[in-house]
């Protein structure tokens, strides 16, 4: 099969959901875009900060996207491309959008307050400790694996390294001429796109080679100086101009395979079970991952993206239209690979030390069929794959200061309110793991433990449904399935670990189980338990 043929279609259905049941989305979530949002009613230059349409879809796009959704679907092809390919499409539409659009909506209608925060006012204190707690480890393995995948991404690409660092002063000067000084939007995207491009032919020219040891502490300290400085002077700048790279990137990739026209050598399907991974389910759900849901989303969703949203309107095209840009994105992740037969994709994924690696190889390759060098394509393609990484990384770790601020409110010393300290709990925790795993030991139990936190914010979508008195099932049906998959990836992981002696992961994965049991129990009670709807929460 053509993989171009498969490209085109699967575009043409997530943009036919994208106004069908995006649009049905939006009529029952009874979306009024007359309402004020949290961002003008609370707006303090630092957290609520209103943003305009298609910066915030940068920042939010940026940080959701990450390594997830070229990571997963590459690893996830040895059980052939065909199953990755139509749970990407059937699960982005109808269970990731769904679970990004409707965080966001429950967040905005409480003030943007987290998810842990929606948990409390239905299900009680106990509920929003042992999501928060969930939310917590599951970001520790975020950042954790993150710093793995972009240290490992600049050890193989020292030319991306260089332009990232560069990357990262040419956002604060932005975020001061945006926001300080007033300048133009337009004319001032215009200056930071050609500062980005000068910062890729620095980055040519003097690349910085280090250790993978080495960029894993630097990453580290990068990560708590983003956490604490205020959104608008390095979050925000840095993800909307980063936006600028991915779409190039998808546009670029989309051209070369519109011109390469490649052929796809790779099965279709290899079977139900694979030596490395494991049995297709619940494996494939876990490892796909971001392509197709990602519970790390409900945390952008309600973490930053709520306080930033200008318009209640704004919410479908910058959180169901993200999850549907970041599936395509997935769809041509596998595309990068697929033309190769297996042997060859084996021996990529060894040379480049994982699927980043391989995924800018293979759209380095598709982009040179449109005139440009293939090396220097390739170091672009890097380039961009480690912005998605450390737009997801310096989120991840804001937005886990928030949940170790949240959780520790009334119930620890007032020292864990602060950003700092806050910060420096999290990282302790995130950066040990960074130092002594692999992406490929790390990977599938992040993936369960995404997986899951995307279930356990589903929950929590349905219980306020429940409360108010709203339609609920299509959010209640795809909760179900994501923790009848997670649970049993949990325990399958729990076991592989555990019989390959590492107690680590093993240990990790058994607190998770036992948080997210705790939870669906606590959710259970409050949907199908509770017969008095309080319908004087409004929609």
């Amino acid at each position: 099969m053509n993989f171009l043929v498969l490209m085109l279609i699967t575009g043409v259905i997530l943009l036919i959901g994208y106004f069908t049941y995006g649009r049905f989305l939006e009529k029952e979530l009874k979306v009024d875009p007359s309402r004020k949002t949290p961002a003008h009613e609370m707006n303090d230059g630092v957290e609520y900060v209103p943003t305009k349409r298609p910066v915030l879809l940068g920042h939010h796009f940026a940080t959701i996207a990450g390594g997830g959704p070229i990571t997963g679907p590459i690893a996830a092809v040895v059980f052939g491309w065909l199953p990755a390919v139509i749970w990407i499409v059937v699960g982005s539409i109808f269970i990731g959008g769904v679970h990004d659009y409707t965080s966001l909506q429950a967040s905005i209608r409480h003030k943007a307050q987290s998810i842990g925060t929606v948990i409390k006012e239905y299900m009680g204190g106990r509920g929003q400790v042992l999501f928060l707690s969930f939310s917590i480890a599951t970001l520790i393995l975020v950042v954790g694996v993150f710093i793995i995948l972009v240290a490992n991404t600049f050890v193989a690409v020292p030319e991306a390294a260089t332009a990232s660092m560069l990357f990262i002063a040419v956002a604060i000067v932005f975020g001061i001429i945006v926001n300080q000084l007033r300048m133009n939007l337009l004319t001032a995207s215009i200056l930071g796109i050609i500062a980005m491009i000068i910062s890729i032919w620095i980055g040519l020219l003097f690349p910085i080679h280090l250790s993978a040891l080495t960029w894993s502490i630097i990453l580290v300290v990068y990560a708590y100086i983003a956490s604490v400085l205020p959104v608008w002077l390095l979050l925000q700048p840095r993800d909307y101009l980063n936006s600028f790279l991915l779409y190039g990137m998808i546009v670029g990739a989309a051209l070369g395979i519109i011109i390469a026209s490649p052929t796809i050598q790779l099965p279709a399907f290899t079977g139900f079970h694979n030596e490395t991974l494991g049995f297709l389910f619940p494996i494939l759900f876990i490892t796909v991952a971001c392509g197709a849901i990602s519970g790390f989303h409900s945390l952008v969703s309600s973490g930053t993206t709520a306080k930033q949203l200008d318009n209640e309107k704004n919410g479908k095209f910058i959180a169901y239209g993200g999850m549907l840009i970041e599936a395509f994105l997935a769809i041509i992740a596998i595309g990068s690979v697929a033309y190769l037969t297996q042997a060859q994709f084996a021996a990529r994924i060894a040379e480049y030390d994982g699927p980043i690696g391989a995924f800018s190889a293979g759209i380095g390759y598709f982009m040179s069929f449109w005139g440009i060098p293939e090396a220097t394509a390739v170091t672009f393609t890097a380039l961009a794959a480690s912005a998605f990484l450390m737009t997801t990384l310096d989120s991840a770790t804001r937005l886990m200061r928030y949940a170790v601020q949240e959780i520790s409110e009334d119930r620890a010393p007032k020292a864990f309110q602060n950003s700092h300290v806050a910060t420096v709990t999290g990282l302790i925790g995130a950066g040990a793991l960074a130092f002594t795993g692999t992406w490929e030991t790390v990977w599938p139990l992040f993936g369960s433990a995404n997986q899951m936190l995307g279930a356990l914010a589903l929950l929590a979508v349905s219980v306020w449904l429940t409360k108010i008195g709203a339609r609920r099932f299509y959010v209640v049906i795809p909760m179900i399935f994501m923790f009848i998959v997670t649970v049993s990836a949990l325990i399958v992981l729990m076991y592989t670990n555990f019989m390959r002696e590492n107690y680590l992961l093993f240990g990790a994965g058994f607190i998770l189980f036992v948080l997210c049991i705790f939870l669906a129990i606590e959710g259970w009670r409050s949907i199908f338990s509770s017969k008095d709807q309080d319908t004087t929460v409004k929609m």
